[in-house]
């Protein structure tokens, strides 16, 4: 009897301990882990870990971002004062040499995201060395006249500044809001069709990765430019309808991250040109961005390149020379052009697939389409969180 009344209340003491244990166990419905919750309930376990890993690398994230900006800040501002003190040539590079290793290793520095890693590296590594090295040179976008915010800006981000004056080319509309809320829409969409990834066609996946790569971009870099804009800079835009090029010549010159054009043109391409010639200009000016995809690839998934990226790029620059040539004959003929929807349709379809040959296959393999589908997967997760955050703080205020 004894035993017995101390087992029944052992039992009752325990109980409700537990199931306050288990209360404080649940997800909170308003938090992100929630939300990961929903997006990977059809997910394998394994799957649901690595996101929620990814999740919580997003939070420690944002100590190594500022770090990392306010050094990239530091290094071009003393480029800017060694190079109105030093004139063009060997002693400007001398004084600006020791950047470059830094420009390529501070993306290193991003472990938390591959994502947020090749963005770095994008900006830093390849636009403002290439920069840097134009303005040792006395070329370029910079000029150390330029005041301290817009050197800075112009340095460190994909924009460029547009000419003023009476003789400066009329500016090019930003994109409308209706554009970028389109956009918004279609990669919000695009993370949704994520979950259901492995029942597409591996050529239906990697046209849906173009299309979320052209969203970004074509997103991200028009904010850039609004920012450029509240701080008093007027930027050209960096993406102008690259679906409607009639040419690869359009496309890749004139329509596609003009930014890059920008910094490749007065570095590689002019340079080539002088001593042999324009189609060892383009040809020249194509490897070098292959090389520079290449480190790319290397900076998102820290696996060696396996020069797919090369590949891609030296046939699109073969091209060209071929296109080039062809349209040159064909003027001289007389003959009509072709119209510009047919052009249109044919620089779409090849563009599309010598990417799904040989740009796309470097970046998914080896694991790193799924890493960087769970990075997507958590982005989308932290924003939704953001959002229900939002708006508890504005019903709260009401």
């Amino acid at each position: 009897m004894w035993a017995r009344t101390l087992s029944l209340k052992y039992t009752d003491n325990s109980r409700p301990p537990q199931r306050a244990r288990q209360r404080t166990l649940l997800p909170d419905p308003s938090s992100s882990s929630a939300v990961l919750d929903r997006v990977t309930e059809r997910q394998t376990p394994a799957v649901q870990c690595r996101w929620r890993q990814v999740a919580t690398a997003m939070e420690f994230l944002l100590d190594s971002i500022p770090m990392v900006s306010l050094a990239a800040a530091v290094a071009v501002l003393y480029a800017r004062v060694s190079s109105s003190l030093l004139r063009p040539g060997l002693p400007r590079l001398v004084a600006l040499l020791p950047l470059f290793p830094f420009l390529a290793a501070a993306p290193l520095a991003l472990t938390s995201s591959a994502i947020v890693r090749g963005t770095a590296a994008f900006f830093l590594t390849w636009l403002c060395a290439f920069k840097l090295a134009l303005l040792a040179a006395g070329r370029g976008p910079l000029d150390p006249a330029l005041p301290v915010l817009p050197f800075v800006f112009t340095s460190l981000l994909p924009v460029k500044l547009r000419p003023s004056g009476a003789g400066a080319p009329k500016a090019k509309p930003l994109p409308s809001l209706l554009s970028c809320a389109a956009k918004v829409a279609v990669i919000a969409a695009i993370l949704r069709l994520y979950q259901y990834n492995a029942r597409l066609h591996p050529y239906a996946r990697r046209a849906v990765y173009g299309v979320h790569i052209y969203c970004f971009l074509d997103l991200f870099f028009p904010c850039i430019a609004a920012a450029a804009g509240a701080l008093g800079m007027e930027t050209e835009p960096q993406f102008d309808r690259p679906y409607l090029a009639s040419s690869l010549r359009d496309f890749w010159g004139r329509r596609w991250n003009l930014m890059v054009s920008a910094v490749l043109r007065p570095s590689v391409y002019d340079p080539v040109r002088a001593r042999a010639g324009s189609p060892a200009g383009v040809l020249a000016t194509f490897l070098v961005s292959g090389l520079m995809h290449e480190g790319m690839v290397y900076y998102l998934s820290l696996r060696r390149p396996d020069g797919g990226m090369t590949a891609f790029f030296l046939l699109h620059g073969a091209c060209c020379v071929a296109e080039g040539w062809c349209a040159r004959r064909w003027a001289a003929r007389g003959w009509p052009s072709p119209p510009r929807a047919v052009a249109t349709v044919i620089v779409v379809v090849f563009v599309a697939g010598t990417a799904f040959w040989l740009f796309f296959p470097p970046l998914c393999k080896d694991g790193g389409e799924e890493k960087l589908l769970e990075e997507w997967a958590a982005v989308a997760a932290f924003f939704l969180d953001a959002g229900r955050k939002i708006n508890g703080i504005v019903r709260s205020t009401d």
